[in-house]
């Protein structure tokens, strides 16, 4: 089969490839190789002289896609645009209007695939799932996002709205999704409009809500993501990790490796299809207790530092459950400290490791995207 990755440069893009390839797939990658993902705009060495197709394109131009569609017979698109800065429209016409592109120029051609797979996220949930333990009003709540005014006190749980007790997060399930800033919406555009035309137009189509996805070959330059990466720059830098609000927000995180074997699944079992899924990592993490394992895995002796400061946008908790999926046959296997070793023996290795974490902090603060308590 002949599988078209966008964003297959990347960080899941590039261990996607490396998957399909090894199943005897042949392989073409669409990416821009933007900064700051890709500093030097050139295609990573793993990739080059495999017998990889690669295309320097933007998944926004028409012609891209006209290029790089023809003789395919499926479709991962991953390319997107994942950033907390305040360029609100770039969120939608990289991650939403691309996807209706994809679409609309299969349809002007006739073409059918066999195929789409999109990577959507977790975000597209805003607030996790919770419930009320200390109130008489049973059932389950998705809250809307935490106001200014009580991130600013430094309050950071939500309450209930009866009792004003601290909600308790759950497992969140597909069925309800609440966004509540520009990249979720974005995404949640993105699987939206391509599980519609996918059914509408006869192109079997899948979407996978990844949960926090950690591994080797992640930007260092990215403002935003990830905590993996942010954690790792200063703890083998001799700097404490720096944890936002209190260190105590729960998520779940997933290893690469899981989130390509779901990657693969969802190529062939037709049962996926015309469906979004959570792909996520089953176990539960505050930050602190993350930063803990990151400090242990590089055998430093660092505590972490609350840095008095929050993100605007950000949810307190959110945990993907993965029952969907795991129906199908999937599961998490990878463990978080494994995770953890491989990143840091990766990123070690490379000449262009270095910490720029305040850096990426001083520009969020200039921004208004990262905010001070008080």
């Amino acid at each position: 089969m002949k599988i078209l990755i966008t964003g297959g440069a990347g960080f899941i893009g590039s261990h996607t490839a490396d998957a399909l390839l090894g199943l005897g797939h042949e392989i073409r990658i669409l990416d821009t190789l933007n900064p700051p993902v890709h500093a030097d705009r050139r295609f990573p060495e793993h990739l080059q002289d495999r017998g990889i197709e690669l295309v320097d394109g933007d998944v926004r131009d028409r012609e891209a896609w006209e290029k790089t569609l023809t003789g395919v017979d499926a479709v991962y698109h991953l390319g997107a645009y994942q950033d907390y800065l305040t360029d609100f429209s770039t969120f939608f016409t990289t991650n939403t209007a691309s996807t209706a592109l994809m679409y609309e120029v299969l349809m002007a051609r006739g073409q059918k695939l066999s195929r789409v797979v999109v990577a959507s996220s977790q975000a597209v949930y805003g607030e996790g799932a919770y419930r009320r333990p200390a109130c008489p009003d049973s059932g389950e709540l998705r809250p809307g996002p935490r106001s200014p005014e009580r991130l600013d006190r430094g309050l950071w749980e939500l309450s209930c709205p009866s009792c004003g007790t601290d909600l308790e997060p759950l497992w969140t399930t597909e069925d309800t999704v609440r966004p509540h800033n520009s990249y979720a919406l974005s995404k949640y555009g993105e699987e939206s409009v391509a599980l519609m035309l996918g059914e509408r137009y006869g192109i079997p189509t899948v979407a996978l809500r990844y949960s926090i996805v950690q591994g080797a070959r992640q930007s260092f330059r990215n403002a935003y993501s990830d905590i993996l990466r942010i954690f790792s720059q200063r703890v083998l830098n001799h700097r404490p990790p720096l944890c936002y609000e209190d260190g105590r927000q729960l998520r779940d995180y997933v290893s690469v490796h899981d989130v390509i074997r779901a990657n693969v699944l969802v190529l062939d079992d037709d049962r996926a299809v015309g469906r979004a899924f959570n792909v996520g990592g089953a176990r539960r993490l505050t930050t602190c207790e993350y930063a803990d394992l990151v400090t242990r895995a590089a055998g430093a002796d660092l505590e972490p530092r609350i840095a008095g400061s929050y993100r605007v946008g950000d949810t307190r908790h959110v945990l993907s459950g993965t029952e969907a999926l795991g129906a199908l046959g999937w599961r998490p296997v990878v463990d978080m400290s494994s995770v953890i070793a491989e990143y840091l023996t990766w990123a070690t290795a490379q000449p262009g490791f270095a910490d720029f974490s305040a850096e990426a902090d001083s520009r969020m603060y200039a921004l208004g995207t990262l905010r001070r308590v008080g």
